[in-house]
């Protein structure tokens, strides 16, 4: 031993990053979000003036949120499918050119119908977002990584949600509400050919260290290559997430397309006023995704189980959901919009969670099947609350019933998933 090192205790050395192209995928799947909630809400935005326009209901107007979630709970296991078939790359990418075509056909409808189809063909193509964006996040990062993935990447529909109120209401002012549709879906479409470009499976990718792939190579190898519908049909990990899906999608539909009505009827907004209420709400929402995603995969990280981590988390975000039970009694906007903004977040964070369920207890073959199963439930929930949304309002004229069941739907969708999936052990299939 040399002078220099004498009463030295052990030099420690750092390991070698393993890359970050992972994280390149990852961006792209946030731009593709970013872009599916701008097509999604900018009805919610604007019904007010299609309401004025067209003479809608507010049976009407949930009427065509109603078929749009038809179609898209529909699709949803097919994307599900498809993407297991085909993979993420042509698969999302097949489903996004149809949901851009079905924004942008929005700008010819003349009546109740003619929108209700718009919306049909958009249900359709945007069923295949969250199947392709999980396929590909499974397959692009190790399980402790998968819910920060998602949690990022989710993200990008609460920036959509954010970039909605700030060019809408300038597009709609300057050139009318069709021009709107018409150049929002043009914009949109940029995204397609990069993604084409850029994405590849790990193994195809030529820019990806050996040092990297190991890295997302890092969990055991799937034993099994093909598991049919009716077979997932009968594990109770499928249902775990199913029906997870199936109480909390609606709560964050409802936040979609009736949020802005709420703080128009509530606070006299108005699409020139909507913005920064809104935009508070999302970034909020977006601390929620983010921070969800990270603290189950940091408690990972410090040794905590798969199984404590994803539940405590989730846990967590549940109680935060509950105080929004009491949002339409806040005589204060920034009040009603600090109680929400919480609730959002809470939804992103449970949902970044619940949706790294598939991946985590699945093997890799299975997981757009088993994200298409619970996408189909999520929306058929969401179809049924819809409905229940429309009655409400035309018949009580208050949100304080919806918004009670908003508040107390995420304590029970965390039951379902323990009692269903105890031990978050993998699925036996």
């Amino acid at each position: 031993m040399t002078d220099a090192t004498q009463g030295q205790g052990p030099i420690s050395i750092k390991a070698p990053s393993p890359g970050k192209y992972r994280w390149l995928v990852m961006w792209l799947l946030f731009a593709a979000m970013v872009i599916n909630y701008v097509d999604r809400q900018m009805i919610g935005f604007l019904k007010p003036l299609l309401s004025d326009e067209f003479g809608w209901s507010e049976t009407d107007y949930a009427d065509i949120v109603f078929w749009f979630q038809a179609s898209y709970a529909l699709f949803y296991a097919i994307w599900g499918r498809i993407m297991d078939k085909i993979g993420a790359r042509f698969g999302l990418g097949i489903a996004f050119a149809i949901w851009q075509v079905g924004h942008i056909l929005h700008a010819g409808a003349r009546d109740l119908n003619q929108f209700i189809m718009a919306r049909m063909v958009l249900g359709v193509g945007e069923a295949g977002g969250f199947p392709g964006g999980i396929k590909a996040v499974t397959e692009w990062f190790p399980k402790k990584e998968r819910a920060l993935a998602t949690g990022l990447f989710n993200a990008g529909t609460n920036i959509g949600a954010i970039v909605t109120p700030l060019i809408v209401p300038v597009l709609v002012l300057a050139f009318g509400w069709q021009m709107a549709f018409v150049i929002t879906g043009l914009l949109g479409l940029i995204w397609l050919p990069i993604w084409l470009i850029l994405y590849r499976k790990p193994r195809e990718t030529k820019k990806l260290s050996a040092t990297e792939l190991a890295y997302i190579e890092q969990d055991p190898a799937d034993t099994v290559e093909k598991v049919g519908w009716l077979k997932l049909l009968t594990v109770k990990e499928t249902w775990a997430f199913a029906l997870g899906k199936f109480l909390i999608d609606p709560i964050w539909w409802m936040f979609l397309f009736w949020l802005p009505d709420f703080l128009g009827k509530q606070y006299g907004l108005d699409l020139k006023t909507f913005g920064p209420p809104i935009v508070a709400i999302y970034l909020l929402s977006d601390v929620g995704s983010v921070g969800g995603g990270w603290l189950s995969s940091r408690m990972m990280h410090r040794g905590v189980s798969l199984n404590m981590a994803r539940k405590l988390t989730m846990l967590i975000c549940a109680l935060l959901a509950v105080p929004v039970m009491f949002a339409a009694f806040a005589s204060n906007l920034w009040i009603a919009v600090l109680i929400i903004g919480i609730a959002t977040a809470a939804h992103q964070g449970f949902s970044a969670n619940l949706y790294a369920l598939p991946g985590d207890v699945f093997p890799r073959s299975a997981v757009g099947s088993v994200v298409g199963i619970g996408g189909m439930l999520g929306g058929i929930g969401g179809m049924v609350f819809s409905k229940y949304t429309g009655q409400v309002l035309e018949q009580i004229g208050s949100y304080t019933p919806i918004f009670v069941v908003a508040g107390s739907v995420y304590l029970i969708a965390l039951l379902v998933v323990h009692l269903l999936s105890p031990k978050y052990a993998p699925a036996k299939v």
